[in-house]
């Protein structure tokens, strides 16, 4: 039978599959389900920069100078329900309940004092910590390079304070993404995860209200995940992990013949419970047997874009020949 065993950041994981940070990895009883279901490892809910930076000066600072108000208002009350210690306490109980990989969260932007609290997860137990850099590039006075800038000091601030690996939650949103990937994979980061996912705004023409749309992935928006996986694969400084869209077995192997070390889901085991990693797990296994393909390591990067025979198809070819036929 085929052995799903691959290593991300050089964790060894028994499976490709990892969940995602989100409300499923919020409590010991999910974690343990999911290391039952055969996940490969779970990243912990995300903690927020602004909660650490509001534990460090006891309170917020509630001035009319603050663009987001209402994001205030959420953070004070998500960190009345959710402190720093009961965190901490988290990762400490997560490490007694399960053997598999415990990754830490937070969501960041900006690289403040709050990165001195990496030190804590570290000393909890973490053995890793997952950095969700979410800065949409939507301040016209912002240069490009100014805003790419922050990446770099999040993740050099990050990296002095733990030995522990460290891996940065990314967007697409840069000037030019190839090289910004291949810099931020010099840093020192052990992996990339691509790619994290921004609220989505839509509108309520009744009420004449911003609401939120598109909470959870869909199928479709693997494809461009699936691009730059394979054509990042073998040209970055360390490992790779595909995120958004992945919704069965069949999309786990797709990201990794693309060049993806593991995976990370969430929508889709809210729609079908935290079980169904087992038959995400089953469909690989299958397929893998099916093709005779004894470990992970024969399947990842069989598709990059280093290895296909025609690397156009992930860049303009393809594009031709679909359009082309199209009246």
């Amino acid at each position: 039978m085929a052995d799903l065993s691959t290593t991300f950041m050089g964790l060894v994981l028994k499976s490709p599959i990892i969940v995602a940070s989100s409300g499923l990895t919020n409590s010991i009883e999910n974690i343990v389900l999911a290391e039952r279901s055969g996940a490969g490892a779970v990243v912990l809910k995300s903690l927020f920069e602004e909660q650490i930076s509001n534990s460090a000066h006891k309170t917020l600072v509630q001035s009319e100078h603050h663009p987001y108000p209402e994001a205030l208002d959420y953070i004070n009350h998500y960190t009345r329900e959710n402190d720093l210690e009961n965190y901490l306490q988290l990762i400490r109980e997560a490490k007694k309940a399960v053997s598999i990989p415990v990754i830490a969260s937070i969501n960041c932007m900006s690289a403040s004092e709050w990165t001195l609290f990496a030190r804590h997860i570290e000393e909890a137990g973490a053995d890793a910590l997952e950095l969700n850099i979410f800065l949409l590039p939507s301040d016209p006075r912002l240069k490009a390079d100014q805003g790419e800038q922050v990446y770099f000091e999040i993740v050099q601030s990050v990296i002095k304070q733990v030995r522990i690996p460290v891996s940065a939650k990314i967007s697409h949103y840069f000037s030019g993404f190839a090289n910004m990937a291949m810099q931020l994979s010099w840093t020192g980061i052990k992996g990339l995860v691509l790619f994290n996912r921004f609220y989505s705004p839509d509108i309520d023409i009744e009420k004449f209200e911003v609401t939120s749309t598109n909470v959870f992935s869909s199928a479709g928006e693997a494809a461009n995940v699936l691009r730059w996986v394979a054509m990042l694969s073998g040209r970055v400084q360390c490992d790779l992990a595909a995120t958004t869209g992945i919704h069965n077995g069949e999309a786990v192997i797709k990201q990794l013949l693309a060049g993806a070390s593991a995976v990370e889901v969430a929508s889709v085991l809210y729609k079908n419970g935290i079980e169904y990693i087992g038959e995400m797990n089953r469909e690989i296994g299958e397929w893998m047997d099916r093709k005779g393909f004894a470990t992970t390591r024969e399947v990842i990067g069989k598709m990059s874009l280093k290895a296909v025979e025609n690397p156009a198809a992930y860049e303009r070819v393809q594009f031709m020949k679909y359009f082309s036929g199209i009246e």
